[in-house]
């Protein structure tokens, strides 16, 4: 006890404003559940496992330490298993998930002779009592984000259903036989509760489900509210009523009346459609991970170095996927976990470790390659958990700092509630994750293993005269366009629209066996990239005046790991975002050496630097008549209309629409428009996000045009920027010879020959909704990672990838 008196000026009672970690080290996954436990710095607040507390006693000599230790208690065998009734987890009527549950112990110990004193004791000085009581009853700064509470939320009174005014016909509706009125649908079918209509509801993502007669009538009526039939029974409060205008699934608390109104005896019907939330329930409660790719096979499951999942921490798949892919690489691996120790790296941290991102990824390269977490628990592995690492990537981008979970208003997207959740894309992820760690190593070009990926692209330019300009820019991804024209599989595809449409008027649904997808090869899509494209009101230096170019692009330089973006979210007629549902054929080698850029070639002439003397060109922006004229038809204020079509430099109607509706509620959006206008609003971007293309490689004009083209999101701004060259080109080429740059020095290049290494593929109708899961080849086998599951692959879906990784093959 004299010894614990002796350090009581190195303890600290924690203030509020303390942050206070006591469930996971921070330099390991170790938790109070590890062997040894969990030792908390009774004056940093830090927490250690047993392995490195006495790094942190060397580091900081501070003494006295809260050991934390969590033992399992023992389960009944005969432990009875629940069915789930309640979309939930954790709580009553809920996934039970048979957790175990465990008992918490507390000792002082003193470093470094380790002596323990038990705690809770009057004997322990009031210091020691009041600090280690504030540490105990505050919540822990890296508690865990809760797992999804996955709750559907109580449906709210819709404000259409007391004054609902409904129209007396003569529409009986019948107690069975229902059909749809316009297709004979006899199921997901939905009454209308203004005037009897009987109607199909929504087409899924997939082509199944119904014909959207249901939404098309509220559109040509505005008839709020509709009720699914053979949801409807005594119990009204399990009918699935919708309200159109609120987009949500609604309480109708007069819905006795509205249905007695169309001659209904709810009392007399029997359940025979799932609502929405069981539906959901149903596809989550029956979700087997092996579908997600794998065709229903049998996956072993896998441990050991190497093989460690990662906790979903609630809409983190994304992450998880791309972390896996990145940490197989020999330049993450080399760059954190072989030639970093932990101790190394915690030496290197500062005060707080937990806010360094050089730790938190030498942490999280050695929870996953260790093997030390990989360990079989009832059957499975729990995965590790990535808070902190992802706390520290996530605070330049509030988007992947967030655990937002938002449901797709589609009552009949019955693809269930996996897929219901608004989630980041995999792709901006792993770019601004590159960003981050060449940021971290800036001074350490050598060191910098985000320099892997990096390739400098050369585009070429010829104008009508003859006279031509390059441009080189860097990066990560090569981002390809899916030829469907070049589908190998026409012959197939004709025969299955035929059939689709014939079973379409016979008001029938095709079953998932007869659906055949376009199938186009790997080779035409990297041959789209290359081909020539031309460039309009491309303005040539040698003409003097706006014309047509030609352009074409290649690699100047071939990376050691080739990251092949497959493009299929686009946009279809009617600005309305689609996911081309298409299969790649992707081979195990590929080689792009005649994709390499040659420079400019002898006899080749280039564009003037400069246009004839006293060429001014007009800088006042005009907004684009059509693009106005579109966005007011769908109902926009007019001026609001010219400022997004202005502010997004007349790219196009999607453009404007993603700007209006993210400045809806700008405070001068009904000022006039000043003709200074267009300039402020270039710089009135995130500069993070400007820096974050430049260091892609792009001018600083066309990333910020293309930030606001896209609302400030850096994949869209990326996707924009290559669908729309000539606002680069304008920049590189309208005043200057060859707009080239020097390469860079750290770029590596090397042979054109690669073999396939991981893919990332991605479930769901859009990037920000649905599922990622990576398939990464080691130890010469393919293994799948979803989460915090580990599998031997059994059948890799290499032609459903959205991001293909290509490793250089070194003779």
């Amino acid at each position: 006890m004299e010894l614990l008196r002796s350090h009581l000026s190195r303890v600290r009672i924690p203030e509020p404003t303390n942050r206070i970690y006591k469930n996971e080290c921070c330099v390991s996954f170790d938790t109070p559940r590890s062997e040894g436990g969990l030792y908390v710095d009774m004056s940093s607040f830090l927490a250690f496992g047993k392995e490195y507390v006495g790094w942190n006693y060397e580091k900081t000599g501070n003494p006295v330490y809260l050991h934390i230790q969590q033992r399992p208690k023992p389960v009944p065998e005969d432990r009875p298993l629940k069915k789930p009734t309640l979309l939930a987890i954790g709580v009553e009527g809920g996934f039970d998930y048979q957790e175990i549950e465990y008992e918490e112990t507390h000792n002082i110990v003193i470093l470094p002779e380790y002596v323990s004193l038990p705690f809770p004791s009057v004997e322990l000085p009031e210091k020691i009592r009041l600090a280690v009581d504030a540490v105990l009853l505050a919540e822990g700064a890296e508690r865990k984000e809760q797992l999804a509470a996955w709750t559907a939320e109580k449906k709210k009174v819709s404000t259409y259903a007391l004054g609902l005014q409904q129209i007396n016909n003569g529409v009986v509706v019948p107690p069975s036989g229902w059909k749809c009125c316009k297709c004979n649908k006899s199921d997901n079918l939905w009454l209308n509760l203004t005037d009897g209509m009987i109607l199909c509801g929504r087409r899924n993502w997939d082509g199944s489900g119904g014909n959207n007669h249901a939404i098309e009538h509220y559109k040509e009526t505005n008839f709020p509210l509709a009720v699914k039939l053979g949801t409807i029974t005594a119990d009204l409060e399990s009918a699935d009523v919708f309200s159109y205008p609120e987009d949500d699934t609604i309480e109708d608390p007069l819905l006795a009346q509205h249905l007695a109104f169309f001659g209904i005896d709810f009392s007399s019907l029997q359940k025979t459609e799932m609502t929405t939330a069981e539906r959901e329930l149903d596809q989550n409660t029956n979700f087997d991970w092996n579908r997600i790719q794998e065709s229903g096979q049998e996956v072993e499951l896998l441990f050991g170095p190497g093989y460690t999942g990662l906790l979903n921490l609630g809409n983190s798949c994304y992450m998880a996927s791309t972390i896996q892919v990145v940490f197989t690489t020999h330049a993450f691996n080399a760059r954190y976990h072989k030639n970093q120790s932990l101790k190394k790296a915690f030496a290197m941290a500062p005060s707080d470790p937990t806010l360094d991102l050089n730790m938190q990824l030498a942490k999280l390269a050695h929870g996953l390659l260790s093997g030390k977490y990989s360990l079989p628990v009832q059957q499975k592995q729990e995965g590790v958990p990535p808070r902190m690492f992802k706390m520290v990537i996530a605070a330049s981008h509030p988007e992947f700092s967030s655990m937002r979970q938002q449901a797709l208003k589609t009552v009949d997207f019955a693809i269930g509630h996996w897929f219901n959740t608004n989630v980041e894309d995999a792709l901006e992820f792993f770019l601004h994750f590159l960003d981050q760690v060449e940021r971290a190593n800036t001074g350490n070009p050598a060191l910098d293993p985000s320099r892997s990926f990096k390739f400098v692209i050369e585009e070429r330019l010829q104008c009508p005269s003859g006279k031509v300009a390059y441009n080189k820019r860097s990066d990560y991804i090569l981002s390809l366009n899916i030829p469907l024209h070049e589908a190998t599989n026409k012959e197939q595809l004709e025969a299955f629209n035929k059939t689709k449409a014939e079973k379409k008027a016979e008001g029938k649904d095709l079953d998932s066996g007869e659906i055949v997808r376009p199938r186009v090869p790997l080779e035409a899509c990297l041959a789209s990239f290359s081909s020539t494209e031309e460039i309009h009101d491309f303005y040539s230096s040698a003409l003097n005046t706006k014309t047509t170019a030609i352009k074409t692009a290649g690699l100047a330089t071939f990376p050691d790991y080739l990251v092949l973006h497959m493009r299929k979210f686009v946009m279809e007629e009617g600005w309305v975002p689609k996911k081309l549902d298409v299969y790649i054929d992707v081979p195990d080698v590929i080689d792009i050496t005649h994709m390499r850029s040659k420079g400019l070639q002898p006899g080749e002439e280039l564009l003037p630097e400069t246009g004839p003397t006293g060429e001014v060109e007009s800088t006042q922006l005009v907004a684009s008549e059509d693009i106005v004229s579109k966005l007011a038809a769908m109902g926009f204020n007019y001026l609001h209309c010219q400022k997004a079509a202005i502010n997004t430099a007349n790219a196009g109607v999607e453009e404007a629409m993603t700007w209006l509706l993210s400045h809806m509620d700008d405070p001068d959006i009904d000022e006039p428009i000043s003709h200074n206008s267009h300039a402020m609003e270039l710089q009135s971007v995130d500069e993070t996000s400007v820096e974050t293309l430049i260091s892609f490689g792009f001018h600083e004009e066309v990333a910020r045009k293309a930030l606001k083209a896209s609302g400030g999101n850096i994949e869209k701004a990326t996707d924009w920027i290559f669908s729309h060259p000539e606002a680069s080109s304008s920049m590189d080429t309208d005043a200057t010879s060859n707009g080239m740059q020097d390469s860079d020095p750290g770029v590596p290049d090397g042979s054109g020959r690669y073999k396939l290494m991981a893919f990332i593929s991605h479930m769901g109708p859009s990037t920000h909704c649905g599922h990622y899961v990576a398939h990464v080849h080691k130890d010469g086998k393919w293994v799948i990672f979803n989460d915090s599951k580990v599998g031997a692959s059994v059948d890799p879906p290499k032609d459903m990838g959205y991001l293909y990784f290509y490793e250089r093959i070194v003779d």
